[in-house]
């Protein structure tokens, strides 16, 4: 395997001939592809086997399936291929590791949301390594991190960027050298099995802010249009295609505005062919839950929907909708992650919104990034139909990009 010379100094820098040797932590992060995951955690554990045996250590991702699905199938096989034994006792959310006669157990965690610090209190380790560290929360980062009190025990970082004010943007890199870390940031060319040709490829991918960050490796703030590269004038009119499945996709709203939009498949493309979308205060009155029902009702005509998938706020019109024999799915509600999924598949062209979807491309030119903001926020103004759309995207193709699932507790052996 071909290492860069950045990817060479992380997987030595605990080593005692190292210059870095003496941190007590590393940093890694930057664009993604990068090359950094793979060895962070290669040096992770020939680090914890070269120094402690009978230690036990943190692996910890957002989620205990996107750890095991980024960073664990690709990791645990390169391992048995240099010679360590490795035993995975799924259940337990325990990996075994063995080599030059040293057994140490690595303990999986996921730090999805804040009551994830719960997860990991209690335990001793010797080391954490912590995958994509910015999208944890701050209380378990730092639960993980005050696990770590056993002498000569090293925490390891790794993450792609978000906004500049980020806390561990402002504390930890920013703040480096006074921690005692070694940072490196990592662009694509630090990875040698990238070629020019899929490096170009993900500078097509992304736009706007998602370039910046996952392309250059930025930590910026987000500003301006959300979805900058969308052209509205271009929009195309409804395929003359036979389409295969159907789906409504609803943000409910009775001060605020309703949007409902029509989803057909054709030919592997997702078109959004029409909408229905009722301004309360523009019409200078509300709807019903029932109007709403009998609007989406004439929205599917009599076309076959597979399912409704609905803000999953409103209660009353999901119960209402499911008595009138709806499927209806309440609504994955993240809204980054969410703009981020709809923003690579209308780049890609596998989601495209029609000409006679007014409301929505209108809303496509006036939704914005708040600036004044401390995070990553979009301003609650023209999102209504942006919202309909992220729930059609993080809800029915998100087995397409990146699964969820809840992580695990910690059991003792």
């Amino acid at each position: 395997m071909k290492f860069s010379k950045k990817q060479r100094i992380v997987l030595n820098w605990w080593r005692p001939s190292s210059p870095h040797c003496s941190k007590e932590a590393i940093i890694c992060d930057g664009a993604v592809r990068s090359g950094k995951t793979l060895c962070m955690g290669l040096s992770f554990f020939l680090w914890a086997c070269s120094n402690f045996s009978g230690a036990r250590f943190g692996v910890c991702g957002k989620t205990i399936s996107s750890l095991r699905r980024n960073v664990l199938s690709e990791l645990l096989p390169k391992l048995k291929a240099i010679g360590f034994s490795v035993t995975e006792k799924r259940t337990e959310n325990l990996v075994r590791v063995s080599f030059g006669g040293k057994t140490n157990d690595f303990y999986i965690f996921g730090g999805r949301d804040e009551s994830s610090s719960s997860l990991i209190q209690g335990i001793t380790f010797a080391g954490v390594l912590l995958d994509e560290v910015a999208l944890m929360p701050r209380s378990f980062v730092e639960q993980a991190c005050a696990r770590c009190s056993v002498s000569g025990s090293r925490l390891w970082f790794n993450c792609n960027p978000e906004g500049p004010h980020h806390w561990f943007y402002t504390e930890w890199i920013l703040g480096a050298e006074k921690r005692n870390c070694l940072y490196l940031h990592f662009t694509m060319q630090d990875n040698p099995s990238l070629s020019s040709a899929i490096r170009d490829r993900y500078a097509r991918l992304y736009s706007g802010v998602f370039f910046r960050r996952f392309v250059l490796g930025q930590w910026i703030a987000a500003e301006g249009r959300v979805y900058d590269f969308f052209d509205a004038a271009s929009a195309l009119p409804v395929p003359k295609g036979e389409f295969s499945m159907w789906y409504i996709s609803c943000d409910y709203g009775t001060v605020n505005p309703a949007s409902f939009g029509l989803w057909g498949l054709c030919e592997g493309v997702w078109y959004r062919v029409q909408e229905f979308y009722f301004d309360s205060k523009r019409e200078m009155r509300q709807m019903t839950d029932a109007e709403y029902a009998d609007a989406l009702a004439k929205l599917a005509g009599t076309r076959p929907i597979s399912a409704v998938i609905v803000d999953p706020s409103a209660a009353s019109f999901i119960e209402l909708l499911r008595r009138r024999g709806w499927n209806v799915k309440k609504a994955e509600n993240d809204v980054i992650s969410g703009i981020r999924r709809t923003s690579d598949l209308l780049k890609n062209g596998e989601i495209v919104i029609c000409d006679t979807c007014t409301d929505c491309l209108r809303e496509m030119e006036q939704y914005v990034w708040d600036p004044k903001a401390g995070k990553d926020t979009v301003k609650k103004e023209h999102d209504h139909a942006m919202d309909d759309m992220r729930y059609f995207v993080a809800t029915v193709l998100a087995k397409k990009l990146e699964p969820i699932a809840a992580c695990s507790v910690y059991r003792r052996i």
